[in-house]
């Protein structure tokens, strides 16, 4: 189940063109097309398959609606996900390691190759998303009040908050 979520990740969030897929504006293609692209390209995946991926994947990364599906959030392909603007809580957190802390001292969080900052509601969550690149920093967004400075918050169907950009003023770096 983990090898076939991750090639959905690859190809539903970074290189649909690879496999021959054309995910539409929201970032849906019908999973027929994304069964047969698979089978294609050497790495068939059944229904059934795909169904359990979806079910059990433990951080909701699929949404499938109507015979289609897509990536919840993450893309670094152009697609609108049509999320509305919704009110964050005051704190939210950010799971990175060590090496990036300079960087995100001086410039922020930024959404690099990613169409946004990631950022989760517990800290917990934050931890496991850092410990994927090594020993987990867990940094704390003043959210609220980003939120009233006008930035725009949005929250994918998985749980995980979107913005833009964190600036470094709206950081708090573990001691």
């Amino acid at each position: 189940m983990t090898r076939i979520s991750k090639y959905l990740a690859r190809h539903l969030r970074h290189d649909p063109q690879r496999i021959g897929l054309a995910l539409d504006p929201g970032g849906w293609v019908e999973v027929e097309e994304l069964l047969r692209a698979a089978a294609e390209h050497g790495f068939p995946i059944t229904a059934d398959e795909l169904r359990e991926v979806v079910a059990s994947n433990d951080k909701r990364r699929y949404a499938l609606e109507d015979g289609r599906i897509r990536a919840s959030q993450g893309h670094s392909v152009p697609v609108d996900l049509g999320l509305p603007a919704a009110e964050p809580p005051e704190v939210l957190y950010h799971g990175t390691v060590g090496r990036f802390l300079a960087a995100i001292r001086s410039e922020g969080l930024r959404a690099m190759n990613r169409h946004h900052v990631h950022l989760s509601a517990d800290r917990q969550t934050a931890t496991r998303v850092g410990a994927r690149r090594g020993a987990p920093v867990v940094l704390v967004v003043a959210a609220g009040a980003m939120r009233a400075d006008g930035h725009t918050f949005r929250l994918s169907a998985n749980g995980v908050w979107l913005v833009d950009h964190v600036p470094p003023a709206y950081l708090r770096f573990p001691s």
